[in-house]
């Protein structure tokens, strides 16, 4: 059972390390909420997404939905549209008044559909989760398969966890706010890089 779980830690954790929209919209919400608690729902749903999309690649089912050319379309367009709303939105956000933007613009509901929309449209995610986590099971049947897929899902988890911590603990040293106007920007940029992607991947 060991060599499963060693094999999943560090595929996800490889997997999820990179700078990408999903672990942007996370470290935000850390450091723009004004309580800690206020961003854990974007932690919960954005590790849950995650679970889901890495439970369908074990089993094989996502292979069987992005066959679909008309759903795989639809789902492009819609994490195209999102990605641009939302690169619109955190280009044009001001750090002297985050916060208060935030409790405007970003409501609960909101938050949970921009983290589950970064999480289950982000083409890069669907592809790691189901061309490398979803082939990389097939070595493992029975229990090892199950430890193999709870030990990506517990990266996951941990992972983003730590990432709304870290931006926590950045957005309470940066009293000027000059660190969250650059890193709104370069988190629009990436927004909208995913967002070209996604358009390209259409045609």
């Amino acid at each position: 059972m060991l060599e499963p779980m060693i094999h999943g830690f560090i595929l996800a954790l490889g997997l999820i390390l990179p700078l990408g929209v999903q672990n942007v919209f996370v470290f935000n919400q850390g450091a723009l909420q004004p309580r800690f608690i206020q961003a854990l729902p974007v932690v919960i749903t954005a590790s849950f997404c995650d679970a889901f999309l890495i439970t369908v690649s074990v089993l094989g089912v996502s292979l069987l939905i992005l066959s679909s050319f008309w759903i795989k379309t639809i789902l492009l367009g819609a994490g195209f549209i999102f990605l641009i709303y939302m690169g619109w939105t955190t280009w044009n956000s001001k750090p002297g008044n985050e916060r208060e933007e935030i409790l405007k613009k970003f409501p609960l509901k909101k938050q949970v559909l921009f983290a589950a929309s970064v999480s289950l449209l982000n083409p890069h995610a669907i592809m790691d989760t189901v061309g490398v986590i979803g082939s990389s099971s097939l070595k493992y049947q029975g229990e090892e398969k199950i430890v193999f897929a709870v030990s990506c899902i517990l990266v996951s988890c941990l992972w983003f966890l730590g990432l709304a911590l870290v931006g926590r603990i950045t957005g309470k040293l940066d009293k000027s706010g000059n660190f969250m106007l650059v890193l709104n920007k370069i988190s629009a940029l990436v927004m909208w890089g995913a967002a070209v992607y996604l358009g390209l991947s259409l045609f």
